[in-house]
């Protein structure tokens, strides 16, 4: 698995986290105070999730912050 495969799971399973609740981008954005453009960006894979960001979203989705980083390699 190389980087770009690594951001394009974790933002996989925010995007799951987030349609099991019944979010959309904006209600996830706005619960995290941030620009929905940010949070499809995070979900497509194509920018590298900083902690504040990750720690932000899995309050937002009321997760521990390690559950957003769960993938197989």
């Amino acid at each position: 698995m190389n980087e770009q495969q690594l951001f394009i799971r974790i933002g996989s399973n925010i995007r799951e986290m987030r349609e099991e609740r019944g979010m959309t981008q904006q209600d996830l954005a706005a619960r995290c105070n941030m620009e929905k453009s940010n949070i499809s960006r995070i979900e497509a894979g194509r920018t590298n999730l900083t902690a504040r960001s990750a720690w932000k979203i899995s309050q937002a989705l009321g997760v521990k912050l390690g559950t957003l980083f769960e993938v197989d390699f």
